[in-house]
């Protein structure tokens, strides 16, 4: 798999059935690992090991619904009391980070009501507070800490 622009992780893979796994520490158990899963797995490890959201506040890939579609979001963390804290979308690392990826994001958001969105390729990495109805984003220069 491709270098990413995020710290180096120790993933525990295992091959079976002719295609490579990896073990996801917030799911608990082994998921194909494609280049998208790559780069949610890196991040998911920076988030919880550099920055200390605690993983027990993630959630991966939940579904949700919009306009009667239902969508999955690649990884939701929730606040202490539960609330969408933070949303954020991964696209493999060969994907160029285009106007559709914040689009897509901010139409999940719509029903998700995160504080705060992300974008990352594993290369680039976009976080911003989400903007309230008439305002503009406002993109942060680093991921906020978690409270």
């Amino acid at each position: 798999m491709t270098p990413l622009n995020l710290p180096a992780i120790e993933p525990n893979l295992r091959k079976e059935e002719g295609r490579v796994w990896i073990f996801d520490v917030v799911r608990k158990k082994y998921v194909v690992l494609t280049p998208e899963e790559w780069v949610r797995q890196h991040f998911l490890q920076h988030l919880i090991q550099n920055l200390k959201y605690p993983k027990s506040l993630f959630r991966i890939e939940s579904s949700l619904t919009y306009n009667k579609v239902q969508k999955r979001s690649d990884i939701l963390v929730h606040d202490r009391l539960g609330k969408p804290w933070m949303l954020i979308e991964c696209k493999s690392s060969s994907i160029k980070l285009t106007q559709k990826a914040f689009n897509q994001i901010a139409v999940y958001n719509m029903t998700v009501g995160a504080t705060y969105l992300a974008v990352t390729n594993g290369m680039i990495h976009y976080c911003w507070k989400a903007p309230k109805p008439g305002e503009e984003p406002v993109f942060l220069d680093s991921f906020p800490t978690f409270q």
